[in-house]
């Protein structure tokens, strides 16, 4: 079983999060390193599970279309699938969770709509790939 949650990143920390994994592919602006983890950002930065520069760019600032949601979807799923250094991440964010509790982030307010739901689904799945078959 995986202790696995989500969050957004700025909100206060959750009494059973464990380690904050910061799933973004850019830092905060103005704010120290140092500050990162007081400030309930992250523990760590992980960018290799991010969305690229080249599909954040392609999607754009939100509200997105349901179409372009579903297009977006299936492209990060695409990113995460075929990086070798994405599936490896995700392969030891596994073990991480299933001996300690961890929760990936991301800035996006709707949860629904933002990579981090779509990645918490990727690392559930590679987890058990019988649950998806």
């Amino acid at each position: 079983m995986l202790m696995l949650s989500s969050y957004r990143i700025g909100d206060p920390r959750g009494s059973n999060e464990g380690i904050r994994i910061g799933a973004v592919r850019y830092l905060p602006r103005g704010v120290r390193k140092e500050e990162y983890a007081a400030r309930d950002f992250f523990d760590v930065w992980l960018p290799t599970v991010a969305p690229s520069r080249e599909l954040l760019k392609w999607i754009g600032p939100a509200p997105w279309s349901e179409s372009k949601w579903k297009q977006f979807t299936l492209r990060y799923r695409s990113e995460m699938t075929k990086s070798t250094d994405s599936r490896q991440t995700i392969a030891l964010l596994i073990l991480i969770a299933a001996r300690t509790p961890i929760a990936v982030g991301c800035y996006c307010a709707d949860e629904a709509r933002c990579h981090r739901s779509i990645l918490r689904r990727l690392i559930e799945e590679a987890a058990d790939p019988a649950a998806t078959s």
